[in-house]
């Protein structure tokens, strides 16, 4: 990995260097061939496979040239004579060069260009470029790279076919010159032998420039790019074209534009990958699987309140629930704060003085907790709730649930249907495969027929909610924003396939990377508060406004979480309350993430009155749902007051 620099250049608005995305600039040069059009279509390839901008050349031939650019020179050598006969039918004028900069302006990406001379260059500062880029071929021209530091413009310069020594006479000039510039690593042969590349010199080049370094790539493929990326290149520069087999060297090792595009992507999923050296923390993905796969201390028999730990009454078990084993000194000697069962789990509250005790809360909407079959009683028993939420999984739908319940509650209930059933099978009522939809719409009717099931046992609820996430998941990246019509129109028609009487199905606010499976896929519906609530609108399906979930896609898209909850306010049946953090940190305590809940109370309390919640922390239920207690008793701060 390349040392860190604190060293940036700053191209008009945009900023590279350390901290900083990589730079990706999509060179075009002259693979237009000449025609203007071809360019306008280079630039919106540019612009689709997210590179930061899109590079031209510009020459003047009479001036650049000893023999004024004649490519019918018989006494020019072949391959100049090749160049030039190239240049001479390809080369966009001046005029047309600048039309192609105002199209890449129009389409959002930034104009580069590299002046091969001075005339060039004069042409060029008439445009009020932002900077340059250098080509290797001019990285020992002292009089052009002076010419070009006097613009007071950053240089992005190429070392190309120049040994060390070269290398540190440009870099000695340019710091004379006082100019902001960076140096990339690159081979200057078409195409590149992988066995020239040499990434490795980017760390020398570091060195002996002290800046940014990126690297140009000249080579077959889109792999080394990204694996500059990965050693730390801040810039990093590759040829596109439309068709590779035209004529001209550069095509030839040139990347199509569904190849940038992928390219692209895999540099930013290296950025991703690469983080910070900072201490390393659990992920949100890794606390999950934590749970399930960890071990844990459990007691090997029962226990009363007060009794001494000694070591022969703790275990280690899976799974991960509660207190990890390397806590088992401290755990030893203390006394139990509660009455535990054989097999009960040790949790970080048994460390502490006093353990979390559930009460009577007051909150000034309709409230209730998340609960299992099994749970259901013992978390209920102390505290005052208008509802449950039964959270189930796919095995809760075959169970008889008269084993579970007695009497009639005086309680309404809502049901969360499971997002996984068995085989692996994730409820996806957009799928295009239709065999797996048919299969999502039989899982998710037998979620509604076991919600009419439960209605028998609760006093206060005429027509419960069933909580869905609904699908519209990919596996490799969110779809084009255009497929999302579709997807949402078969939702629409597989709900129709449902009967629902007697409940009503809500759809879920989605983040925008859910996790399942251990791992996360891109949720690519329930995501933008615009396409949600016009599907709302259109079928006539009310929402779950997750907090976590729509939180973290404001972070994500940088959206205001503000106008979104304005946005989808009307639609709100149902609320989960919850913390979240960054773009993929979800289910956290209340406080301990990126929500603003005194904002979020007074602004739910306008567009959505009266609507019921429940906080929804991730594994609130364990050690007698500790953490649902630890919320709610924190939202009464923001929700409390008694309702008449």
């Amino acid at each position: 990995m390349l040392k860190r620099s604190a060293k940036t250049i700053n191209f008009g608005d945009q900023v590279i260097g350390d901290g900083k995305p990589v730079f990706i600039i999509a060179e075009i040069g002259i693979n237009h061939n000449g025609s203007l059009k071809q360019a306008f279509q280079l630039i919106d390839a540019v612009k689709d496979a997210g590179a930061d901008c899109a590079k031209f050349q510009m020459r003047h031939l009479p001036s650049l040239y000893v023999n004024a650019g004649d490519p019918d020179d018989p006494s020019e050598n072949l391959g100049s004579q090749y160049t030039l006969d190239l240049l001479s039918r390809f080369e966009l004028s001046p005029k047309d060069i600048f039309k192609a900069f105002d199209y890449c302006k129009k389409v959002g990406i930034m104009p580069l260009c590299t002046p091969w001379d001075i005339t060039s260059l004069k042409q060029l500062e008439t445009y009020s470029m932002e900077g340059y880029k250098v080509s290797s071929a001019d990285m020992t021209n002292h009089a052009l790279l002076s010419a070009l530091a006097k613009t007071g413009k950053p240089l992005i310069v190429s070392t190309g076919m120049s040994d060390e020594k070269e290398v540190k006479e440009t870099v000695a000039l340019l710091k004379q010159l006082d100019v902001q510039y960076a140096l990339l690593h690159c081979n200057s042969t078409y195409p590149t032998p992988f066995k020239d590349v040499n990434l490795s010199y980017m760390h020398r080049l570091q060195k002996i420039g002290d800046c940014i370094v990126g690297y140009s790539g000249h080579e077959r493929g889109l792999h080394i790019p990204i694996a500059a990326a990965a050693l730390g290149a801040k810039i990093i520069e590759k040829h596109i074209t439309l068709d590779k087999n035209m004529e001209g060297n550069d095509h030839k090792i040139s990347l199509l534009p569904d190849e940038f595009k992928t390219m692209v992507e895999m540099i930013r999923q290296v950025e991703d990958a690469l983080g910070s050296n900072t201490p390393r923390q659990i992920t949100q993905g890794e606390r999950m699987n934590r749970a399930n796969l960890a071990k844990s201390l459990v007691a090997t028999r029962d226990l009363k309140t007060g009794e001494r730990i000694t070591a022969d009454m703790v275990a280690v078990k899976s799974p991960g629930r509660g207190l990890q084993p390397n806590n088992i000194d401290k755990l030893i000697g203390r006394f139990t704060k509660r009455n535990l069962k054989s097999g009960d789990f040790f949790y970080p509250a048994d460390l502490k003085k006093k353990n979390i005790r559930s009460k009577t809360y007051r909150f000034r909407r309709p409230w209730g907790i998340p609960v299992r079959y099994y749970d259901f009683k013992q978390l209920t028993m102390h505290i005052n709730p208008d509802f449950v939420e039964f959270h189930l999984s796919y095995k809760d739908l075959d169970q008889d649930i008269s084993r579970f319940f007695d009497q009639k509650y005086d309680l309404g209930f809502v049901v969360h249907s499971p997002d996984l059933f068995a085989g692996d099978h994730l409820l996806n009522l957009a799928s295009e495969d239709e065999k797996y939809r048919r299969r999502s719409i039989k899982e998710l009717q037998r979620v509604v027929n076991t919600t009419r099931d439960l209605k028998k046992y609760f006093k206060r609820v005429d027509r419960p909610l069933v909580i869905v996430s609904l699908g519209g998941f990919s596996e490799n990246g969110f779809c084009d924003p255009g497929e999302r019509e579709k997807m949402y129109a078969r939702v629409a028609d597989s709900l129709a396939k449902i009967d629902q009487k007697g409940v009503e199905i809500v759809a879920q606010t989605l983040p925008p990377y859910p996790w399942y499976f251990g791992g996360q896929l891109y949720a690519n519906l329930f995501v933008d508060p615009h396409d949600t609530t016009d599907f709302c609108t259109r079928f006539n399906i009310r929402l779950c406004l997750d907090t976590s979930h729509s939180k973290l896609a404001c972070n994500n898209f940088n959206w205001s979480f503000k106008e979104f909850i304005n946005r989808v306010g009307s639609h709100i049946a149902h609320l989960h309350i919850v913390d979240a953090k960054g773009v993929d940190q979800e289910g956290l305590q209340i406080g301990e993430g990126d929500i603003d809940f005194p904002s979020l109370s007074v602004q739910l309390d306008k567009v959505a009155p009266n609507i019921p919640f429940i906080p929804e922390i991730w594994q609130g239920h364990e050690n007698k749902g500790e953490g649902f207690w630890i919320a709610l008793k924190r939202l009464e701060k923001f929700f409390g007051s008694k309702r008449n």
